[in-house]
């Protein structure tokens, strides 16, 4: 804790005060006392009233990510410990918590960590400076809170190996926290068991955010013929699969994630109508059109094409490719299920580009529904990153 008092420029703080959890370098008009960064500083108005207390890091554009609006709380060992006891409540109350995200950053006013439960396996990932400190004491009350729940954890590992680290002037770290352990750990989700790689898969080793809306495919998989593109380690695939569906063609471009996705197949049981290629999505598409090829059911479940507002345009013409040969690629009256992961191509613009893709491909969408992330990512009113998955059902009929 430092004694720094941070002030605000006049009608600067806007998204603060609309509920957001960050104050950029550019909206601070004074910083009066010693700090260093990563300390705890206080923050004021342009008038002088306390708006509360947040991690300041000169290094980064996010200047100070908020831990409280209250000036007159300590943030010490007990305020972490409610912090993350309300986190742990939370997803007992809304989600399957035999593997969920435990912490997801400032939605749960923990700024800049994430934790992802996978069985009895923690994976970390620390992404600003402050919380990076407190970290480790994090951890373990969170050990601690999930034992009185009869929840014995038996490994830490840290995936702190994220670009964005290198704002914030820090080093990527990856690595185990105490005690070394397998890091293949072996999850059940909506019925079905995957090997997660907590040390080399992507980002902590598994999507959790898409647990739901995989679930919300399997009703449309029975009997189906099925191609699920950008599998991964095919979570998509093995859902229709369980469901029931009576072929499945997953798509990856990585030959780890099709290796894992066949081992996982293996693991279900499935690896009779379950198969996985390795491809470049965006030149399979035209050539299973050509060939003509059908599907009941098409799945994208793309990465992230855009990480900035600098690649929307880009990033638009590719999500508006993807859909249009994807909706050739259904039968009349099968059905599309396509989402996007990015913050930056938002619900107006991603809802606009896939109606501009039936448009273009002649076709009728009918939805079936619209769903986001799961509750364990939750999405907090006033933090738009916090709101990043859109995720779309539709039936696709010709026109007629």
């Amino acid at each position: 804790m430092s004694n720094a008092v941070v002030t605000l420029k006049k009608g600067e703080g806007r998204a603060l005060k609309a509920g957001g959890p960050w104050i950029y370098d550019n909206e601070i008009e004074s910083i009066m006392g010693s700090f260093e960064n990563g300390d705890i500083v206080l923050v004021h108005d342009f008038d002088g009233y306390p708006m509360g207390k947040g991690f300041i890091n000169r290094n980064s554009k996010i200047c100070i990510r908020m831990m409280t609006r209250r000036s007159d709380v300590e943030i010490d060992r007990e305020f972490l410990k409610k912090r993350v006891q309300d986190a742990w409540e939370y997803r007992k109350q809304t989600v399957d918590t035999s593997s969920c995200r435990v912490i997801f950053g400032e939605a749960d006013f923990l700024p800049g960590l994430v934790v992802d439960k996978f069985s009895d396996v923690l994976v970390v990932q620390s992404l600003a400076l402050g919380i990076d400190r407190v970290k480790e004491t994090i951890i373990e009350l969170l050990k601690e809170i999930l034992v009185e729940d009869g929840i014995q954890i038996r490994g830490v590992y840290e995936r702190s190996d994220a670009k964005v680290r290198t704002q914030e002037g820090m080093e990527r770290v990856k690595g185990f926290i105490g005690e070394p352990f397998d890091p293949l750990v072996e999850i059940i989700e909506n019925g079905v068991k995957y090997q997660v790689d907590v040390k080399d898969g992507q980002k902590t080793g598994f999507f959790l955010d898409q647990k739901y809306n995989r679930l919300a495919i399997q009703k449309l998989c029975k009997g189906a013929r099925v191609l699920d593109c950008f599998t991964h380690t095919g979570s998509f695939a093995l859902n229709a699969g369980i469901a029931g569906a009576a072929e499945v063609t997953g798509v990856d471009a990585s030959e780890l994630a099709v290796h894992q996705a066949e081992e996982n197949a293996k693991l279900n049981g499935l690896g009779d109508r379950v198969k996985f290629i390795c491809e470049d999505v965006f030149e399979l598409l035209p050539e299973l059109e050509k060939k003509g090829e059908k599907y009941d059911v098409v799945i994208l479940d793309p990465p992230a094409f855009t990480k900035s507002r600098n690649s929307i345009k880009n990033a638009v013409r590719g999500y508006r490719e993807i859909n249009l040969r994807a909706m050739k690629l259904v039968k009349d009256r099968g059905f599309l299920a396509t989402c996007s992961c990015s913050h930056f191509m938002d619900y107006e613009l991603f809802t606009q580009t896939i109606g501009q893709a039936a448009r273009n491909a002649h076709k009728r969408l009918r939805q079936v529904e619209f769903r986001t992330q799961a509750p364990d990512h939750p999405i907090l009113w006033g933090a738009g990153d916090s709101y990043y998955l859109k995720f779309y059902i539709f039936q696709v009929a010709d026109e007629n």
